[in-house]
């Protein structure tokens, strides 16, 4: 089949033993952009090898790097991935269905789970609608060094499929990286004015609780939807009291 004309934007690092499979999902594309920051695995030669092109660039933060990605895009259309996902060929179907009947500047797309062995179906973990497809001059990935978002003003479609993410981290990697998500998101929120009260350490948590293991059904994923979702809720709490830690040693 024809090659769509749209980049695949990647950022990644050390990402030899993952990023393959996301590489082999998205051979639908004209160009393949892997912007390293670093790597002292096999990722660029591997990348070379897939038929990728590799820029090394310098690392800016998970908001700016993903921009500068977009910003070096062979095309105007950009979908954005992280080299442990991969594209579905439901989901390829309906990227090309854009390309064929274009309606929208934008689309999200139904990002599935994969947590202690199982795909997560509710909670957190499933449909997580993420803005990955997009024109670059209606989008834009934010600034923000982590939890960064795609910023765009134009009515935002979705599409069928799922994008698969199948983290290979163990536990304890993944709780390490948990524990830097929330203090860059802390340090981010403390530049930006954001102040918290002790309150809200006890009620953020509940409520995410709340919401996604009963009103999301995150209890049907059993013992691994309910560490996904107790996870999350711990990541609010440490959020918000390294937050507060910030702010009283500004005083």
């Amino acid at each position: 089949m024809d090659k769509l004309p749209l980049t695949v934007a990647i950022i990644a690092r050390d990402a030899e033993a993952q990023i393959g499979e996301c590489l082999a999902s998205v051979r639908f594309a004209d160009e393949v952009l892997v912007v390293d920051s670093g790597s002292r695995d096999g990722t660029v030669a591997l990348a070379t090898r897939e038929g990728a092109r590799v820029i090394e660039h310098g690392w800016l933060g998970f908001g700016r790097q993903k921009q500068f990605a977009v910003q070096s895009a062979k095309h105007d259309w950009v979908l954005c991935l992280d080299v442990d996902e991969r594209v579905t060929e439901a989901l390829a179907a309906s990227i090309r269905e854009v390309f064929a009947t274009p309606k929208h500047n934008a689309y999200r797309v139904a990002r599935r789970n994969r947590f202690l062995g199982v795909w997560l179906a509710h909670g957190e973990g499933y449909p997580d609608w993420s803005l990955r497809l997009f024109h670059r001059s209606h989008a834009s990935w934010s600034n923000d060094e982590v939890h960064e978002a795609v910023l765009t003003t134009v009515q935002v479609g979705r599409l069928s499929g799922d994008l698969l993410h199948d983290s290979a981290e163990d536990i304890a990697m993944y709780l390490t990286k948990q524990n830097r998500y929330t203090t860059l998101h802390a340090e981010a929120l403390f530049k930006q004015g954001v102040r918290v009260s002790g309150w809200r350490l006890v009620v953020n948590p509940l409520v995410r609780f709340i919401k996604f293991y009963f009103f999301k059904l995150g209890f049907l994923d059993g013992a691994a939807g309910f560490a996904h979702v107790a996870i999350g809720c711990n990541n609010t709490f440490q959020k918000y009291l390294k937050l507060l830690e910030l702010q009283k040693a500004s005083r």
